[in-house]
């Protein structure tokens, strides 16, 4: 199992969505708010002048084989060609469990 955390500008929520909608075997992500910024993004060397740029962090827990998919459904949606399109990380999920029926590895993903 991977986890796949995406960060995303605010208007390609929809479109991210939509396009991950259509991958087979992909049982849900999560969505939140996020602020932060990044190399070449800040007005002042300063923290706590920084100007932080808002956006929108996806987490993805899905079977290794649907990784790929889910990276290119992502990429291809959240792209503007413009500066701070966003990011995807990459990370393996050693274990996972459902709390309400106790199944636990990629049953209760």
């Amino acid at each position: 199992m991977k986890e796949i955390k995406a960060y995303i500008k605010k208007h390609k929520l929809d479109e991210v969505t939509r396009a991950l909608h259509k991958i087979d075997g992909l049982t849900g992500m999560s969505v939140m708010e996020r602020r932060g910024y990044g190399i070449g993004w800040t007005k002042s060397k300063a923290p706590e002048l920084t100007d932080f740029i808002h956006g929108i962090k996806l987490e993805i827990i899905c079977r290794d084989e649907l990784v790929e998919k889910v990276i290119s459904a992502i990429k291809k949606a959240a792209h503007t060609g413009l500066k701070g399109d966003g990011k995807i990380y990459v990370a393996n999920i050693e274990q996972a469990f459902r709390i309400s029926s106790g199944e636990n590895g990629e049953k209760a993903v």
